[in-house]
C-alpha cells in the first residue's frame, strides 16, 4: 500500500480522542512513535473480536496503543497480557490502558520478552490471540512460543514484516533482516498453521494455529 492509499485509509479510520492522547503522550516523552497505524488498530480489535478471543498475548508493548485497540476487541471477561522489555514504556502502557478503561482486563510483564514466554509456558498458560511486535531479532523464537502456548485456532499477527523495504533487498543481511526473513518463511511453510501476509504499512503476517 502506498503512502497515498494508507492516508486515505487512516482518514477514514480516524482515531478517537484516546488514542489521540496516546500517540501524544508518546511523542512529549521522546518515544519513537512507531505505534500502529489507526486503520491497522481498527483491524486489530476486529482481528480480536471476530476470534472471540478470551485470552490475548501481547509481545511489545509501547506506549498501550495497541494493547487498547486489542482490549476493544475481547470477549466479556477477555484479558491482555503484555510482555514488555522496558519497565517504563510497561508503566506508560498501563496508564493509558487503564485510562481507556480497561486497566483490570491487562497484565504486564517486564523483561526479556522469552523469558517470560518461557515461565507462561511452565505456567501452563494459553492464548487465543497473539499480536508479535517487539524486537525483529527474536521474532522466529516469539512466533515458535506462539505456537506452543496456542490454543487450537488462535490467530498469530505479526507485524513489520517488511523491515520498511529491508526484507525486500537482498544486499540487506543484517541480523534482524534475516531474523524477520525467517519469521516470514516459517510462517508461510510450517504445517501447524494456515497463514497469509498482507502488503499493507509495514507488512502484516496473519496465521491460524491448527
Amino acid at each position: 500500500m502506498d503512502h497515498s492509499q494508507e492516508d486515505y485509509v487512516n482518514r477514514l479510520f480516524a482515531e478517537d480522542d484516546t488514542l489521540l492522547q496516546v500517540r501524544a503522550n508518546i511523542v512529549k516523552l521522546g518515544m519513537r512513535d512507531i505505534s500502529v497505524a489507526p486503520a491497522y488498530g481498527r483491524l486489530l480489535t476486529l482481528l480480536v473480536q471476530t476470534s472471540r478471543a478470551r485470552e490475548v498475548l501481547e509481545i511489545g508493548a509501547l506506549g498501550g496503543y495497541s494493547g487498547i485497540c486489542l482490549c476493544r476487541g475481547l470477549e466479556e471477561g477477555g484479558r491482555l497480557t503484555s510482555l514488555e522489555l522496558k519497565e517504563d514504556y510497561a508503566a506508560l502502557a498501563g496508564t493509558h490502558i487503564s485510562e481507556a478503561g480497561y486497566g483490570d482486563k491487562v497484565e504486564f510483564r517486564t523483561g526479556p520478552a522469552a523469558d517470560s514466554l518461557e515461565q507462561l509456558k511452565k505456567d501452563g498458560r494459553r492464548f487465543d490471540f497473539f499480536f508479535i511486535d517487539a524486537d525483529k531479532e527474536n521474532y522466529p523464537v516469539y512466533l515458535e512460543y506462539a505456537i506452543q502456548l496456542a490454543n487450537p485456532g488462535a490467530l498469530i499477527a505479526g507485524d513489520n514484516c517488511f523491515l520498511r523495504g529491508r526484507t525486500l533487498d537482498l544486499d540487506k543481511n543484517g541480523p534482524s533482516v534475516q531474523a524477520v526473513r525467517r519469521f516470514n518463511e516459517i510462517i508461510a511453510s510450517d504445517p501447524r498453521l494456515v497463514s497469509t501476509m498482507l502488503p499493507s504499512y509495514d507488512g502484516l503476517v496473519l496465521a491460524r494455529v491448527k
